[in-house]
């Protein structure tokens, strides 16, 4: 991503602990996974005595959490640029491509550096190989958003290299986005601002199809597509809408509240059920989850719902989610490799999991606040662009005319 920002504020400058609750489960559960398939891949039986259903919950719902990253960046990126501009159909392209470039692109360009010496070094893990083009094709994928496509047709690369399929589709819908702001935003048919909501109600619909149709049969497709990650894009776009244009009633947002967090935990913890049954043959469990993220997004935003401290953890690598997420690799081969050396002692994966968990929190955190939040300011200040209305984000109604779009 870029993984959806640190700028969730409200515009008194509270952050939203929904948004930042949702990125941190969701950053949990792809650490989770990280680690497992490493334990799997060295045939360590740590999950022979436990329940299946609890296994499943915690290590299998990574591309679930990718969902929700999708839906909250659709969200704020949506609702940041109806405050920053007024509406969509004045955003400024050249504006918003700085921002997104001051808050990407320090730690990518950092990352891609660091690999690439690893990868000349011959370092063990951190080799691109001839087979998915080397080197060379890999600098070139991220830097032109396709790494997800590179992987569908060449197969994955290293773990470091791979994870970055997520800021493929992130950044691509960061370079239409505002063109599309521009063509569509002020668009009206019968009246009303419908035309932008119609073209990604579109993207909502074809979501689905890429991941089952459109993937012919590939296992790598089903998960890294563009139109499967604009689906849930496309969703948090939707919802920005809506609560950037009208109030909820007190009774509505409790609704949504409740409602979506118990359509979107139903998602996750029976997410095996979905997988194998008719939910995911036809790609609507990722659908389902994402239309409960919605709802929660949309009554935490209107209510600023402040978490209860036992979130306190989650709440912390929520804010920080976009620098673990590039850097936890780095973390969970160092302490695969500790454990390898220790001779793979099963009483050793509790120690795995929560030392990589924590010390990739405390990584991201740190690489955060020294290196690529002062160098955002830094690059926005340089563009002209740090002022003090640089980065408010429409997370409450906007209750202005100047924007009503449904």
């Amino acid at each position: 991503m870029a993984l959806p920002d640190s700028t969730s504020r409200t515009l008194v400058g509270r952050r939203l602990d929904g948004i930042d609750l949702l990125r941190g489960l969701a950053i949990f559960f792809v650490l989770m996974n990280h680690i497992n398939i490493r334990l799997l891949g060295a045939n360590v039986p740590y999950t022979e005595f436990l329940p299946a259903q609890l296994v499943h919950v915690l290590v299998w719902n990574a591309q679930l959490g990718v969902q929700m990253f999708f839906v909250v960046s659709g969200f704020l990126i949506t609702s940041i640029t109806i405050r920053r501009w007024g509406s969509l159909s004045q955003v400024s392209t050249r504006g918003f491509y700085l921002f997104r470039f001051a808050r990407i692109a320090p730690l990518l360009f950092l990352l891609i550096a660091i690999l690439c010496t690893l990868h000349l070094a011959h370092a063990h893990r951190y080799v691109v190989t001839a087979k998915t083009g080397g080197l060379g094709r890999a600098v070139l994928a991220v830097l032109t958003f396709h790494v997800n496509e590179l992987e569908i047709h060449r197969g994955y690369l290293p773990g470091n290299w791979d994870i970055l399929w997520f800021l493929s589709i992130e950044e691509m819908f960061y370079l239409f986005f505002p063109l599309a702001c521009l063509l569509f935003g002020g668009k009206r048919l019968f009246g009303r601002s419908i035309v932008f909501p119609a073209v990604l109600f579109v993207f909502v619909v074809l979501g689905p199809f890429g991941r089952t149709l459109f993937a012919h049969g590939s296992a790598i497709a089903e998960e890294y597509s563009y139109l499967g990650g604009m689906e849930g894009i496309s969703l948090g776009c939707l919802t920005a809408l809506i609560v950037s244009s009208r109030r909820f009633s007190r009774g509505a947002l409790w609704t949504l509240g409740i409602a979506g967090s118990v359509i979107a935990s139903a998602s996750l913890i029976f997410s095996q059920q979905a997988y194998s049954g008719w939910l995911g043959n036809i790609g609507l469990n990722f659908t389902i989850l994402g239309v409960g993220t919605c709802m929660f997004i949309a009554a935490t935003a209107q209510t600023e719902w402040r978490s209860p401290r036992m979130f306190a953890p989650l709440l912390r690598m929520g804010r920080y989610s976009y620098e673990i997420y590039l850097t936890h690799m780095f973390v969970v081969f160092t302490f695969f490799g500790l454990f390898l050396h220790a001779g793979m002692p099963l009483a050793g994966v509790p120690f795995l999991f929560v030392s990589a968990i924590l010390v990739s929190g405390l990584l991201g955190a740190g690489v955060a606040n020294l290196y690529s939040e002062p160098m955002n300011r830094f690059l926005r200040r340089k563009s002209g662009g740090g002022g003090r209305n640089a980065s408010p984000v429409a997370l409450a109604p906007v209750k202005q005319a100047t924007v009503t779009f449904l």
